[in-house]
């Protein structure tokens, strides 16, 4: 008995499933097996274009001639194991994601025996201190304010407009100097008899460790004791000889 033409499909077996099917060891071919490095997108397209390449295979496939049980196998193993991939490698990119902390610490580990300025207090040891100032554009003039640890303005020293950097000496007045110990400083910006604002005074200060705080977030730990945000240091150089 002859069976109609059109009973027949003109190809017994899609081309990507006899690749699947030969393959060793139930390999899928290189063109679907997902890279082990992949990112979890490209697995997940890979995927994808595995089940549609199963799903045609399966419909068009010779009712004389169906696929062997033990080849079914090996592509549902294969369709097991694509899926596990896929899964594993989202579970990678949220830990990844999670880590950004530790990897944060690697970033910033070179500087430690670095200078890094930043807007924290300065610890007077007798030696100058340069610092850095924001000045207003509107000011007239400045004064630079110097407070102790209780809080009181010990020294006040008149800016120029524009200053942008001064090397503080610590002296209180011509023939002597403030003790040893943490001071406050910041810049007040006058216009008239109008205070336009006060901003702190950045200073540099050896970096003794970098670490990571409760909230999971970088800050380092400086020579002076004081602990300041990665993320609040505007520079960073070598640490210059005593």
């Amino acid at each position: 008995m002859t069976l109609p033409t059109a009973a027949i499909p003109t190809e017994t077996r899609t081309a990507p499933a006899k690749a699947a099917a030969a393959s060793p060891e139930g390999r899928t071919p290189a063109s679907t097996t997902p890279g082990a490095f992949g990112g979890a997108s490209e697995t997940s397209a890979d995927f994808e274009t595995f089940l549609k390449m199963l799903t045609t295979q399966m419909r068009n496939q010779d009712p004389l001639n169906p696929i062997e049980s033990s080849d079914f196998a090996v592509q549902l193993a294969t369709f097991s194991g694509v899926e596990q991939q896929v899964l594993t490698n989202q579970l990678l990119s949220g830990l990844a994601e999670q880590s950004g902390a530790p990897r944060g610490l690697a970033d910033y580990a070179g500087w430690i025996g670095m200078e890094a300025r930043s807007a924290s207090p300065v610890a007077f040891d007798g030696e100058p201190a340069e610092l850095v100032l924001s000045p207003d554009p509107a000011a007239d003039r400045g004064l630079l304010l110097v407070r102790d640890e209780a809080g009181r303005v010990v020294q006040e020293i008149p800016l120029a407009p524009g200053t942008e950097r001064v090397v503080w000496e610590g002296a209180a007045s011509p023939t002597g100097a403030l003790p040893d110990g943490v001071y406050e400083i910041s810049a007040r910006w006058l216009s008239g008899g109008e205070v336009l604002g006060e901003t702190p005074a950045q200073s540099y200060a050896s970096v003794a460790e970098v670490r990571v705080d409760p909230a999971g977030q970088v800050e380092l730990l400086l020579e002076s004791g004081f602990t300041v945000a990665a993320s609040s240091v505007t520079a960073v150089r070598t640490g210059q000889a005593g």
